[in-house]
This record gives C-alpha cells, sequence and structure tokens, in this order.
C-alpha cells in the first residue's frame, strides 16, 4: 500500500490541531494539582496576573513555553510588579508535564 505525500500532510496537520486540545487537557490538571491556582486565576487577579494577562502577553513568541518554564522552575521578578513569583516547588513535576501546563496557560 503506498501512502501519499496528501496522506502524510493530512495526518501531520492533525495531529498539530489536537494538541492544543491536549494541552488543555492535562494542561488544566497539572495547573490545579500544584497549586498554580492559589496565586493565578483566569480572569482575576491575585497575587499573580491572570491566566488571560499571560496569554496576551506572551502571544505569538515561540520560545514562550520553554522562557515561562524556566521562570516557574527558577521565579522571577520586575515581570508583574513589585511582587515576585517566587521559584516554585514544582520538582515534583516533570517538564513535559509544567510545559503542558504553561501551554494551557497560554490558550486563554
Amino acid at each position: 500500500m503506498r501512502i501519499s505525500r496528501l496522506s502524510v500532510i493530512l495526518v501531520a496537520m492533525t495531529g498539530a490541531l489536537l494538541a492544543p486540545a491536549t494541552w488543555a487537557a492535562d494542561g488544566e490538571n497539572v495547573f490545579k494539582s500544584v497549586g498554580c491556582a492559589a496565586c493565578h486565576a483566569p480572569d482575576q487577579p491575585r497575587v499573580g496576573p491572570t491566566l488571560k494577562a499571560v496569554a496576551a502577553k506572551y502571544k505569538g513568541q515561540a520560545n514562550a513555553v520553554d522562557m515561562l518554564a524556566g521562570k516557574v522552575r527558577g521565579g522571577s521578578k520586575d515581570v508583574w510588579g513589585k511582587v515576585p513569583m517566587p521559584p516554585v516547588a514544582v520538582a515534583q513535576v516533570n517538564d513535559a508535564d509544567l510545559k503542558a501546563a504553561i501551554g494551557w496557560i497560554l490558550t486563554h
């Protein structure tokens, strides 16, 4: 059986389209289970910025997930005001799950 070039392209495009949905499911669970919701909410500012504000700030940045993963692991300051984000104790969360949570945040 010969696989056409169009079939390969369609399969790749379908996978790319489904990736954000996977992030939405897994990322949301990680976000909630490691306590991110204590400081961040979708629409209401808490200690940290809203998820919508984070998504808007980093929209279109190709390296946003990796860059934000570094900020979550290492902490950051002077990005959203005077209150720094301390390094988050997410050592129990592997990089793939952390990036899924960040990917989910960026869908807001």
